[in-house]
């Protein structure tokens, strides 16, 4: 069973389905994750109950979306990996300073209880400047892997990375094998 959290980078939830989907093509049974944003938050890209409920039609099981509802993700329901897509950088910061306060920082937390591998896909306008030190901090961290990624627009910004989703899958694969699919930046 991989684990599939959601967070609120809402122009790239898109992307992010079809690379779940993808997963669920290629068999994987997948238990969704979603952040407090993407349940409650309703956006021009999409209205919350509808990508909640496409998700959860999709895998085919209500996603997790409460603290109490993640913290078994570790111990008690044992996931073989864990998928962090979109990562945004206030996620990206929490979990490199620890912090446990939504749905998807828990079952990171619970997750990497066990060692098991998570792999993260960025999707932030500041990851090359406030979430640098962030993204270095996860790149030492055992078990944790990273979706490659690019500067979407450097010149209009210059300082965000997104994850090349494409490339999810592929990723995926070398995190269980416990290697870092490369090259990190494209």
């Amino acid at each position: 069973m991989i684990g599939f959290a959601f967070c609120g980078s809402f122009c790239t939830l898109s992307r992010a389905l079809d690379a779940m989907r993808g997963l669920l093509t290629e068999g994987y049974e997948i238990q969704p994750i979603f952040s407090f944003c993407v349940r409650e938050t309703d956006t021009r890209f999409w209205a919350a109950d509808e990508f909640c409920s496409t998700v959860e039609t999709l895998c085919g099981r209500p996603a997790v979306d409460t603290i109490t509802a993640a913290e078994p993700l570790g111990p008690a329901r044992p996931l073989d990996a864990l998928v962090i897509a979109p990562c945004t950088g206030n996620t990206l910061a929490k979990l490199a300073h620890g912090v446990t306060d939504s749905p998807v920082t828990m079952a990171t937390k619970a997750h990497l209880r066990r060692d098991r591998p998570t792999l993260i896909a960025p999707a932030t306008n500041d990851a090359l400047s406030a979430n640098l030190e962030n993204l270095a901090r996860l790149l030492s961290r055992k078990a944790v892997y990273f979706v490659p990624m690019k500067q979407d627009d450097p010149t209009g910004k210059p300082h965000s990375l997104v994850a090349d989703f494409s490339l999810l899958g592929e990723a995926l694969r070398a995190a269980t094998r416990g290697e870092q699919l490369r090259p990190l930046f494209r």
